[in-house]
This record gives C-alpha cells, structure tokens and sequence, in this order.
C-alpha cells in the first residue's frame, strides 16, 4: 500500500467574486519571524556562554568561533524573516488579470488581459507555471509544491476559460 494515500491534500480556496474570483499563496512559515528570532536568540546566548566558559577555562580560542556561530545564527534568522511573509495574490475580475507579487522587500503588479492569457506549465527544472501574455510571461506559484503547481494551472485555465 502507498503512504502517500494518507497526506491529506491541501485545497486552493479560490474565493469566487461576483464572476471572478482571488486567490492568494503564501508560503508555509512553520514559524513566525519573532519566533525564529527567540530560537537564534536563544542559541546564540548558549553559544556565546559556553564559549566564554571555555575562554574563562584557558581555551580562549573557543571564543571566536561562538562569535562566528553567532554571527551565522543572525544570517540565518535575516534570510528567514526577509522572505517570511513574500506571497502571490491572483485575482481575476472585469476582464482583468492581476498579479501582485511580493519577494522579499520587492513588490509588483501585473495586470493581464484575461482573454489573451495563456496558462503554461513546464518542466525543464521541476514543474514551473507561466502566464504567457502578449507583452510579457509571468512564473506564478512559486510557494506551490510541484502537485499543488499542476492543480493550481489547470482550475486557473479553466476559469480563464469561462
């Protein structure tokens, strides 16, 4: 028997509007920005203490590399928190479709035709989803596992389609 029977699927909920719907992706922090934050915190503290009880014992060399470890704990916690909240919001409405999309400390919007929108999927380095436009192609559900990437192409086509 297959084990992947048991994961449970997780559903888009597009969210129907008066004839056109929204839809946001997220990514899937388990933890929050302040929560990352106390964990680096706090483990940079017990790294810095052992190394100064080290350093106090006459192995002062310790020392610098719990600074480094420390340091290294900082540039984990700033990678983390600065992608912790990106997202895609997809809404399409009034013969309109319009991508907002936030990466980092960027954010942009897209706004496409619905009626020359293309949906494409490719999978030339893992499963990829491209709106192609007439102007311009737009990657979208990036936040997306590569099942929930080919679900979430085909229900937009098909309400592209309608």
């Amino acid at each position: 028997m297959d084990g992947s029977q048991n994961i449970p699927r997780r559903e888009l909920a597009f969210l129907d509007e008066r004839g056109g719907f929204s839809l946001t992706l997220k990514r899937n922090c388990s933890n929050s920005p302040a929560g990352f934050a106390c964990a680096c915190g706090a483990l940079a503290v017990a790294a810095l203490a052992i190394g100064t009880g080290f350093a106090l014992a006459g192995a002062w060399l310790v020392l610098p590399f719990a600074g480094l470890e420390a340091l290294a704990l900082g540039a984990a916690f700033v990678l983390y928190a600065r992608h912790a909240a990106d997202y895609e919001r997809i809404e399409l409405g009034a013969g309109r479709l319009t991508v907002e999309v936030a990466d980092a400390q960027r954010s942009a919007r897209y706004e496409l035709d619905a009626r020359r929108v293309q949906v494409c999927v490719r999978n030339e380095h893992g499963v990829r989803v491209v709106l192609r436009g007439p102007k311009e192609e737009l990657e979208v559900g990036r936040n997306l596992d590569a099942e929930a990437r080919l679900r979430f192409a085909a229900e937009l086509d098909k309400r592209l389609r309608i």
